[in-house]
């Protein structure tokens, strides 16, 4: 999960700040990106050398807690922010990481993704991932967006929306989240641990992508985060 706000959890702005919001996308012709004070770079790292094991699970969680706790990063506001007990995982479970073989479709022309307000994400099918998790054949689709990617820093990222058997129940009712990058070969791990929930699960003000129906895992996925549940504790 990227630190700050993610480029698709988009805080969609109150009738007050339309004529602001024109202003920062001209501003956008001169250099600044309109994501300049929501979206952090991430760190670059190599797709093909993603750590597995639990530790890597653990860091994680230390580092997504980390975040809500923070209020310049944190989708949290008000009440629930000051009484927000901790983000509640599904434990920790190595048979969750699994590898996929990617099939690219370089021929996908981009298209519009709904998402939870009016709206629109602009995404390309950048390829197809076919993995085995717990011993079921599943496919799943992973997506570029052709205007991130000409941001620094997000050059190689890519965008994996998925629901599963789990949504409404333990886990956030919209699908969960994650953030992949583009591997030097045809492998690349799934660590679905760290599925994360979109900000809109936590604050209505928030836009995010609605996972295409392509996308459901007919299987309980057991890893990640699960459903916010203001009050509750972890």
């Amino acid at each position: 999960m990227l630190t700050q706000k993610p480029y698709y959890s988009f805080r969609a702005p109150r009738p007050w700040l339309l004529i602001l919001f024109v202003f920062l996308a001209l501003a956008c012709r001169d250099g600044k990106r309109y994501h300049d004070e929501t979206t952090q770079t991430p760190k670059a790292h190599s797709a093909t050398k993603s750590a597995t094991g639990l530790k890597a699970i653990l860091d994680f969680q230390k580092r997504q807690n980390a975040d809500f706790a923070d209020p310049d990063v944190s989708p949290l506001r008000g009440e629930a922010f000051s009484q927000f007990p901790g983000i509640e995982f599904f434990p920790a479970d190595t048979t969750y990481q699994v590898w996929a073989r990617l099939e690219l479709s370089p021929e996908a022309l981009p298209f519009e993704m709904a998402t939870t307000t009016e709206r629109i994400a602009r995404e390309r099918k950048y390829g197809m991932l076919y993995f085995q998790l717990h011993g079921q054949a599943f496919q799943l689709e992973v997506y570029q967006s052709p205007d991130l990617m000409l941001q620094e820093g997000f050059e190689d990222y890519l965008f994996l929306p998925f629901t599963d058997r789990t949504n409404g129940e333990s886990t956030y009712e919209g699908g969960r989240y994650m953030d992949l990058r583009i591997p030097e070969g045809d492998s690349i791990l799934l660590d679905f641990n760290k599925a994360y929930n979109p900000y809109c699960a936590y604050n209505p003000e928030y836009s995010c992508p609605i996972v295409p129906p392509v996308n459901h895992l007919d299987i309980e996925v057991l890893a990640g985060f699960k459903a916010y549940r203001p009050n509750e504790s972890p």
